[in-house]
C-alpha cells in the first residue's frame, strides 16, 4: 500500500523512537532518513528532498512548531507532527504553522502507516503533457484543477498537501456549501470536534493564500449554519 519510492524524514530527539519507526517505515516499502533535533533536520533538509517529514513537537532546542514555520517558508513538503497527547494547543498551533496533520503520542505504528499513506495520496499527482488546464478565477488568484496549483500572476502559491486537498474538494462544487463535517470525511480525517476545529485552522491558512482580505473573505466564504463554499469569479 506504500509508495516504495517516498522518502520519509523522521525526526525526534528520543533514540528509541527514532530508531523504531525507521525500521517500521522501512519495512513498509519507504526510504527513511532520520534526524535527533531541528538542526539536524536543517542539514538533511538542506541536501537532500523528502516526501514526508514526521516531526515531534516537544524536542531540546528548536522545537517542532518553529522548525514547521521555518519548513514551510520554502518547502510545501507535507508535514506530520507527534504531540503530548492531550497538549490540544500545541497541535492548533502546529496546523497554524503549516503542519497537515498531526498524531498524539502514544500511539500504534500502524495508525501512524495510515496517516502517512493518506497524507501521501492526497499529494497532487505529475500532470501529462496533454493535460487540458481548466482554471477556476479566485481575483488575481488563478487554481488549475487538473495540475492542483494555485498562481498568482507568474508565481506559483505553495500549498500544503491539505490545502491542495481542500481546494480540490471546493474547486469539484463550487457555489456549494460544505459543512466541517464533510471536509473531515473526505479528507479522511476521524470524526470529531478536534477534527473539525482542524478544518477550522486549514481553512483560514488557505484564506491568507487567496483573499485580499483574509477576515471579510471574498471567495472562500463562510455560509451561515451550513460551512464552507468556493465563490470564483
Amino acid at each position: 500500500m506504500s509508495d516504495p519510492d517516498a522518502h520519509i524524514l523522521i525526526v525526534d530527539d528520543d533514540e528509541r523512537i527514532r530508531g523504531l519507526l525507521q525500521k517500521f517505515l522501512m519495512r513498509h516499502g519507504f526510504l527513511v532518513s532520520a534526524a535527533r533535533d531541528a538542526a539536524h533536520a536543517r542539514r538533511l533538509l538542506t541536501g537532500l528532498e523528502f516526501d514526508m517529514i514526521v516531526l515531534d513537537v516537544m524536542m531540546p532546542g528548536e522545537d517542532g512548531i518553529s522548525l514547521t514555520g521555518a519548513i514551510r517558508e520554502t518547502s510545501s513538503t507535507p508535514i506530520m507532527l507527534l504531540t503530548a497527547r492531550g497538549e490540544t494547543e500545541d497541535r492548533i498551533k502546529g496546523l497554524e504553522a503549516g503542519a497537515d496533520d498531526y498524531l498524539a503520542k502514544p500511539f500504534e505504528p500502524k495508525e501512524l502507516l495510515l496517516r502517512i499513506n493518506a497524507i501521501l495520496r492526497r499529494m497532487p499527482e505529475a500532470p501529462s503533457e496533454t493535460t487540458v488546464p481548466k482554471l477556476i478565477g479566485l481575483g488575481p488568484i488563478r487554481y488549475d484543477i487538473e495540475r492542483g496549483e494555485m498562481w498568482k500572476g507568474e508565481d506559483l502559491v505553495r500549498l500544503t498537501a491539505t490545502e491542495s486537498q481542500l481546494m480540490r474538494i471546493f474547486s469539484a462544487r463550487p457555489g456549494e456549501a460544505l459543512s466541517r463535517t464533510q471536509l473531515v470525511e473526505e479528507l479522511g480525517r476521524d470524526k470529531g470536534q478536534a477534527q473539525e476545529r482542524a478544518v477550522d485552522v486549514q481553512i483560514t491558512r488557505l484564506r491568507r493564500k487567496i483573499e485580499s482580505d483574509p477576515k471579510q473573505p471574498r471567495y472562500l466564504q463562510t455560509v451561515r449554519g451550513a460551512g464552507y463554499m468556493l465563490a470564483p469569479d
